[in-house]
């Protein structure tokens, strides 16, 4: 089995919501609209795929400040617990950032953090590090590959690390997201970003999503199936109220970890724009983090509005982007996940609406 690495997070063929005229909100994006905007923060992938029965990989999202001795303000925030997010309790107890946060697969999580630690432990200055929290999300891609074979490995995460890149970040069937369904689609990574103002200062939002959860795609208020596109799969798809959603945000922003928490908090909120169903099976996080610990004090509660809102819209448009930009897979029995189409997708939208039904 080989990985395949992207070491400069190179975007794919496929159209980002943007590039179809689909504006989420009305806050400027930063230049590449990704969480990469945030000075300091690269993004590395490292897809494991074995046809037909293995797509799954780790995704990193490495802030170049972080460093166990100086740790980062952080913030979690969890819509629904069911899921396996490495290093929680010490985030929520602290509100400190110690390591990358890196996503992949359920069953591969916790190879995943023993590799982040042997990997941080070897950073320049951590000879002496004899406590670390290493933060690892995860969803489930059992739909489309064999989740029990945990097929990523130590070399899979040091290659996502040692390759994380600044750039556009590659979307789609990539690194932690290979494997994932979301809204009846074929999902996985996803990202945006937004540049607002507070008190004449312009900062950066940034944010990543590893997009898995069940519910209704809703785009611009629309409703959108694979059934409603003329969309056959030609066999059965993951069940509406399964799967889950792992979102990083990233800003550079003076805050403090109580208020990077109310940033996260937003984030599990912007799924509900989407269309997410928040079921019982589902593992709803998101970790925030700010890049610049001791710029200044931190930004006042009344004047976070335009961040929540950058949150707010950047996810939503990340979960559109992690969509458009996955292809059509074919996975562990046969089992099949069709893309959303683009050239459907705008025709519907621009369709007129159906009368409600009374």
């Amino acid at each position: 089995m080989e990985p395949l690495a992207h070491p400069h997070s190179a975007p794919g063929p496929r159209r980002r919501a943007r590039d179809l005229g689909i504006v989420i909100g009305h806050t400027a994006t930063g230049p590449l609209d990704a969480i990469t905007d945030v000075p300091g923060v690269r993004v590395g992938h490292t897809t494991v795929r074995r046809q037909p029965d293995v797509h799954s990989g780790v995704t990193a999202v490495v802030p170049d400040a972080v460093d166990p001795r100086a740790p980062l303000p952080a913030g979690v925030f969890t819509g629904n617990g069911y899921g396996k997010l490495i290093g929680t309790t010490q985030l929520t107890e602290l509100g400190a950032l110690e390591t990358p946060v890196l996503l992949t697969s359920t069953l591969s999580a916790f190879r995943v953090a023993d590799a982040l630690v042997g990997w941080m432990l070897e950073r320049p200055g951590c000879e002496e590090v004899q406590s670390l929290n290493p933060v690892v999300g995860e969803c489930n891609d059992g739909f489309l590959s064999d989740i029990r074979a945990r097929p990523v490995h130590e070399e899979h995460v040091r290659a996502a690390l040692d390759a994380a890149s600044g750039g556009p970040v590659a979307e789609g069937c990539v690194g932690a997201g290979t494997g994932m369904v979301a809204l009846g689609f074929k999902a996985g990574i996803g990202t945006a970003s937004r540049t607002p103002e507070l008190g004449g200062q312009s900062f950066t939002v940034g944010v990543l999503v590893q997009a898995n959860f069940g519910g209704t795609l809703r785009v611009l208020g629309r409703t959108v199936t694979p059934r409603s596109l003329g969309l056959d799969a030609g066999g059965p798809a993951p069940a509406a109220e399964t799967g889950s959603c792992m979102i990083v945000v990233a800003t550079d922003a003076p805050l403090d970890a109580r208020q990077l928490t109310r940033l996260a908090r937003r984030a599990v909120f912007a799924l509900a724009r989407t269309g997410a169903a928040y079921s019982h099976g589902s593992g709803d996080y998101a970790v925030a983090f700010g890049t610049r610990p001791g710029a200044g004090a931190p930004v006042a509660d009344a004047e976070l509005g335009p961040l929540f809102e950058a949150v707010l819209d950047g996810v939503e448009e990340a979960v559109l982007n992690s969509l458009l930009a996955a292809t059509t897979t074919t996975g562990f029995g046969g089992r099949t996940v069709p893309a959303l189409p683009a050239d459907r997708l705008l025709a519907a939208l621009a369709a007129p609406a159906l009368p409600p039904v009374r």
